[in-house]
């Protein structure tokens, strides 16, 4: 399998399901999607979801990126969001596909040093006894409805994700960069204090004190994504939050959000989040997700 033809790879939320997760997190059996597709799952990309796959019988091939790896009983899979990846599943095999999306993502990776960087990148390993408990957890507690659910899944998602930097650290030692990590953290930290100033990389390249390509570099290496990326991203987040959470109107969100015409705002999240912010409303309103009046002042 080759992908040098970047542009036929489909870019989906989750496995070409149209809206964002509504819940926590999405946990699924590997056979679950794969039996519908004669288990081949063609080359795609998820742009702003995390996924972690455990095989705990059969075993298959997978392609992340350019590179071919062999699946066997016992294998853990870390795909981060951007990457294009492949499965060709041998029948029946038996395991699970953590989801992640990049709201919790942010949430967990606070003043957490240097794991972002490394969960950033592709990984094919074996999987440990830790990593095995934590995705059966996260099975059995994403498929009930026991009270503090959300509360559970949220630090099973820490949990996971911290057995699986482990495992990519035990296994593929990284160098460690502690002027580019500080630079990322900085960068991060601004993009939180200014991205409703609209800010622009340029900007906080010279905040920053360094080049916009140096800065682009280093956060591409860091979180998989370009500097821009990451702009934009935090921006998205916030209209998506505002639109799942709030009764606010569109108008009143883009605004909200620094936009001086709610029509650049509603073109800029059509084009991030592949639906238009009304269209995402009501996918969220459908899924269950609450919304909460904005709180008044005074």
């Amino acid at each position: 399998m080759h992908f040098s033809n970047i542009g036929t790879i489909q870019s989906y939320s989750l496995f070409g399901e149209s809206q964002h997760l509504p819940d926590v997190l999405h946990c699924e059996t590997i056979a679950e999607r794969s039996v519908l597709h004669d288990w081949e799952l063609a080359p795609h990309r998820h742009a702003r979801l995390h996924q972690v796959l455990l095989v705990e019988s059969g075993g298959g091939t997978a392609h992340l990126d350019d590179a071919r790896y062999p699946l066997r009983p016992g294998t853990l899979i870390n795909v981060p969001p951007g990457h294009v990846h492949a499965f060709r599943f041998q029948q029946h095999t038996q395991g699970w596909v953590t989801t992640l999306a990049d709201e919790l993502m942010d949430e967990i990776f606070v003043r957490v040093g240097d794991v972002r960087r490394d969960l950033a990148q592709p990984a094919v390993l074996p999987a440990n006894a830790y990593v095995s408990q934590t995705v059966a957890q996260i099975w059995q507690e994403f498929s009930g409805r026991a009270k503090a659910r959300a509360l559970v899944l949220r630090g099973l998602s820490a949990t996971l994700l911290g057995w699986v930097a482990r495992a990519m650290e035990e296994h593929h030692p990284s160098e460690p960069h502690p002027a580019e990590s500080s630079l990322v953290q900085r960068l991060e930290a601004l993009i939180e204090a200014h991205f409703l100033e609209h800010w622009q990389v340029a900007d906080y390249a010279r905040a920053l004190a360094v080049s916009p390509t140096h800065l682009s570099r280093v956060a591409r290496a860091a979180t998989g994504v370009s500097a821009q990326r990451l702009v934009e991203a935090r921006l998205m987040r916030e209209a998506r939050r505002n639109l799942a959470y709030t009764h606010l109107g569109v108008a009143t969100i883009a605004y909200t959000l620094g936009y001086a015409d709610p029509a650049y705002f509603t073109r800029a999240f059509t084009r991030d989040a592949g639906v238009s912010p009304r269209a995402f409303r009501a996918q969220v309103s459908g899924a269950g997700v609450r919304r909460f009046a904005p709180r008044q002042r005074g």
